[in-house]
C-alpha cells in the first residue's frame, strides 16, 4: 500500500487526507499545532469549492455547520444605498448551494472529524524538519526525533510553507500593499444575504456564517505593512472603516474588544513549475496562494486534493505523477490568483472621481463578470 505523509493540517492538508484514505492510501499527518485549532474567523465556499467538499464526503457536516445563500450578493455604496445585485450561480443547486458561509473553527471541525473517522495517523504539535528522497522511499524526520518512510511527502504547511523552503530555498510572499480585516458578530435576523459595500479604496462585506452569526471582511490600503496595536485592534477597525454606514455601522460599533479581531497583511505566493522534487510536493497555498478578492483560495486547495488522491493512488512513479500534478494545475491556479489581484488593486487603487463609473459599471457589467469567472471554474473540474 502507498504511503503519504502531509503537513500541515489546514484545509489543503485535511481535504487531502480524507481524499487519500477514501483511494485506500495510508496517510500520516503531521500538524504543528498541538490543539489543531484555527483561526475563528469566517470563509465562504462557493459552488466550485463546495462540488469539492461534496467529492470528500463532507458537504453534508460543512452545510449543518455553515450558511446557505441562494447566491444573491447585494452591492452597497459606503453610505448604504443601493447600487445593484448579482447572483452566483451553481450548477446543481438542488444539492449544491452557490455559496456558503462558515466560521473556519466550523470548517476546519467537519474536516477533522472526517480525518478522525477515517483512521488518519495523525501526529500533532510535531513539524518534519528534515527529510531525504532515497528514490524509492522518502524519510521524514520530525521534530520528536521519530522517522517516517513513506512513498511520498506532501507539504500543505501554507504560505511560509517549511517544507518548500527545505526543497527549494527561501522563497518571500509577494505583499500586495493591501490588509485585511475580519471579525465574527451577532447575526441581525433582516441580514439574510452577502453584501458588499463599496468604499473608496476599500471594500468591506458581510455574510452569515450560522443561522445567528455573521462575519465582516474588509480591505484596506496598508502601503508600508504596519504592525497594529495588538490591544486597540477593535478601535483601529473601527476607525479605519467609519465611512461604512448602513448595515454596517451597528456592527462596528459592537466591537468592543481587540479579542475579536484578525487582522493580516494581503500575500501571494506563486510558486514556478515544478512545484516538486522528485517525490516531495507543494500544494495549496505553499504552491498558490492568492489574495481573497474572489474567495477561492480555499477552494482551489479543496481542488487540489480531490485531483491529486486518485493520482496518487494509480501512480506507479510518483516522482512523474507529482510533477505532472503541478503542471496541469499551474494554468488554472494562475488565473484564478491574477484575477483576483486584479479586483484588488482595481478597488485599492479608486479615487473619488472613479466612484460613479465604478457603480455603473457594477450595474451594467456586473453579472456578466460574475457569470464569465464561474463559467471558466466550473469548465475546469
Amino acid at each position: 500500500m502507498t504511503k503519504i505523509v502531509i503537513v500541515g493540517g489546514g484545509i489543503a492538508g485535511a481535504s487531502l487526507a480524507i481524499a487519500l484514505k477514501r483511494q485506500s492510501v495510508d496517510v500520516v499527518l503531521v500538524e504543528k499545532d498541538p490543539h489543531w485549532t484555527p483561526s475563528s474567523s469566517g470563509i465562504f465556499l462557493y459552488a466550485n469549492g463546495l462540488e469539492s467538499v461534496r467529492t470528500l464526503g463532507v458537504l453534508d457536516a460543512v452545510l449543518e455547520r455553515g450558511w446557505a445563500s441562494d447566491g444573491r450578493n447585494v452591492y452597497l455604496t459606503a453610505d448604504g444605498s443601493f447600487i445593484t445585485e448579482t447572483h452566483y450561480p451553481s450548477r446543481d443547486p438542488a444539492h449544491v448551494p452557490p455559496i456558503v458561509g462558515i466560521k473556519r473553527s466550523d470548517l476546519h471541525r467537519a474536516l477533522a472529524d472526517e480525518v478522525q473517522r477515517l483512521g488518519v495517523d495523525i501526529k500533532l504539535g510535531l513539524t518534519v524538519d528534515s527529510f531525504e528522497d532515497r528514490g524509492p522511499q522518502v524519510i521524514a524526520r520530525l521534530s520528536d526525533g521519530s522517522e517516517i518512510a513513506c512513498d511520498g511527502l506532501i507539504g500543505a504547511d501554507g504560505i511560509r510553507s517549511s517544507i518548500r523552503e527545505q526543497l527549494f530555498g527561501k522563497m518571500t510572499p509577494e505583499f500586495t500593499g493591501f490588509g485585511t480585516w475580519r471579525s465574527v458578530h451577532k447575526k441581525p435576523k433582516e441580514i439574510d444575504v452577502k453584501i458588499m459595500m463599496m468604499g473608496v479604496g476599500k471594500r468591506l462585506g458581510i455574510m452569515p456564517i450560522s443561522d445567528d452569526q455573521l462575519y465582516i471582511f474588509a480591505t484596506t490600503n496598508e502601503p508600508s505593512k504596519p504592525l497594529y496595536d495588538t490591544t486597540r485592534m477593535h478601535e483601529i477597525m473601527r476607525e479605519k472603516l467609519a465611512e461604512f454606514k448602513g448595515p454596517a455601522a451597528a456592527l462596528l460599533d459592537g466591537l468592543m474588544s481587540p479579542e475579536g479581531v484578525l487582522y493580516t497583511a494581503v500575500e501571494e505566493m506563486a510558486l514556478p513549475l515544478p512545484w516538486n522534487k522528485g517525490r516531495v510536493l507543494i500544494i495549496g497555498d505553499g504552491a498558490h496562494a492568492c489574495t481573497p478578492y474572489m474567495g477561492q483560495g480555499g477552494a482551489m486547495a479543496l481542488e487540489d486534493s480531490i485531483l491529486l488522491a486518485p493520482q496518487i493512488a494509480a501512480s506507479s512513479d510518483l516522482a512523474a505523477t507529482f510533477t505532472a500534478f503541478g503542471a496541469s494545475r499551474h494554468e488554472r491556479c494562475s488565473f484564478v490568483r491574477k484575477v483576483s489581484r486584479q479586483v484588488g488593486d482595481a478597488g485599492g487603487k479608486e479615487l473619488p472621481d472613479d466612484v460613479d463609473a465604478r457603480n455603473k459599471r457594477l450595474q451594467t457589467q456586473g453579472q456578466a463578470d460574475v457569470d464569465s469567472f464561474y463559467a471558466r471554474m466550473f469548465a475546469g473540474t
